[in-house]
């Protein structure tokens, strides 16, 4: 096998799922890309981009493609020769997203000392462009389990939060996002 056609996949998937999610979601400037209002860029830029970073001389769009498609988690989309992050932006300039009606209720995983803030002062972005939020309670306490060895499980009354105005667009089937969510819709779920 041609080095690049697959194999750097097998070796490197992990590594490569971080750059290109670090690329498209954080500091897309770094590799001198330029998303458009959506986050989308060129996959063929992006590759170009990493091949002139160390370790990635040998990469190609079928390796990029090949993880975004074999990835367990999906964290990025590729369309019509385009790649983008699904969620969780840091970088300045919003990322323009379709309201969307999300499930009846979603959750949120967290530490204790953030969720009594958070049933204080709502979910609040925190450097991101949005809040993520879970569509199960289980992905919700692996996402807590990340933040504290206890992790605490808000439940949000999406469609409540939705009739007073909230806006929730889709990030993928797990995951929910928010502008905001303000604490009268936050409760603990106590399971």
């Amino acid at each position: 096998m041609a080095p690049g056609a697959g194999c750097l996949v097998r070796v490197h998937h992990g590594n490569l799922s971080r750059v290109v999610s670090h690329a498209l979601r954080h500091e897309p400037w770094v590799y001198e890309l330029e998303l458009d209002e959506q986050g989308w860029v060129p996959i063929t830029e992006l590759v170009e981009s990493l091949q002139v970073e160390p370790g990635w001389g040998a990469l190609t769009v079928a390796d990029v493609e090949a993880m975004v498609a074999g990835a367990s988690k999906e964290r990025h989309e590729v369309q019509n020769g385009r790649i983008r992050a699904l969620y969780g932006h840091s970088m300045p300039g919003r990322i323009q997203r379709v309201a969307g009606e999300p499930p009846h209720s979603l959750f949120h995983g967290t530490s204790p000392a953030a969720a009594e803030a958070i049933l204080v002062d709502g979910l609040l972005p925190m450097g991101r462009q949005f809040v993520h939020l879970s569509v199960d309670r289980g992905m919700a306490v692996a996402v807590g389990a990340r933040k504290a060895e206890a992790p605490v499980v808000l439940r949000v009354d999406a469609r409540a939060a939705v009739n007073a105005g909230v806006r929730f667009y889709a990030g993928n089937e797990k995951v929910w996002l928010a502008d905001l969510v303000p604490s009268n819709f936050i409760s603990e779920d106590a399971r």
